[in-house]
């Protein structure tokens, strides 16, 4: 039988059953064991943490549609209130809503007790209120603000990316 044994207690084990028809032991492909997938030999570099994506972005050596990129698939950390939804600022030019790119630097801002949510840079674009900016790492070496004009910039972006 492939698979496992249906008996109740018994230990299960997985694979081809021996002499399986056309299966040799150490046939190639096979040298890592059955369901044992080979490390590549030239593993795919990860992507850059946002930290990184912000410090490149803000030093010019990382383009506004990288730095997008990077953006929407990483994990922004927000302030939160007792209410659900983004804590603005409104005592600057615009209304901003601070963003910060770890755990550790929204710490630093708003103090160690302080409530937070998780969403994606994605998730971002997508709720945040018209009108609004944005500022990543507002206490932080590589601070970077968007104002809403730049954030209906990134919104177009997306829906290009997106939709074509």
């Amino acid at each position: 039988m492939y698979g496992y044994e249906q008996n109740p207690g018994a230990q299960q084990q997985y694979g081809m059953p021996q002499g399986a028809p056309g299966m040799q032991a150490g046939t190639a492909g096979m040298q890592a064991g059955y369901g044992q997938p080979q490390a590549p030999l030239y593993p795919e570099p990860s992507p850059p943490s946002l930290a990184d994506a912000v410090r490149a972005f803000t030093t010019g050596t990382l383009a506004a549609e990288d730095f997008q990129q990077v953006f929407a698939t990483s994990k922004v950390y927000c302030p939160r209130g007792d209410n659900p939804g983004f804590l603005a600022l409104h005592n600057t030019q615009q209304p901003v809503i601070p963003m910060f790119t770890s755990l550790k630097e929204l710490r630093r801002y708003a103090g160690k007790e302080s409530k937070y949510f998780v969403i994606t840079g994605a998730e971002v674009i997508d709720l945040l209120p018209t009108g609004y900016g944005f500022v990543l790492d507002m206490e932080g070496e590589h601070r970077i603000v968007f104002d809403a004009k730049a954030v209906e910039q990134m919104v177009d972006f997306a829906m290009r990316r997106m939709y074509g």
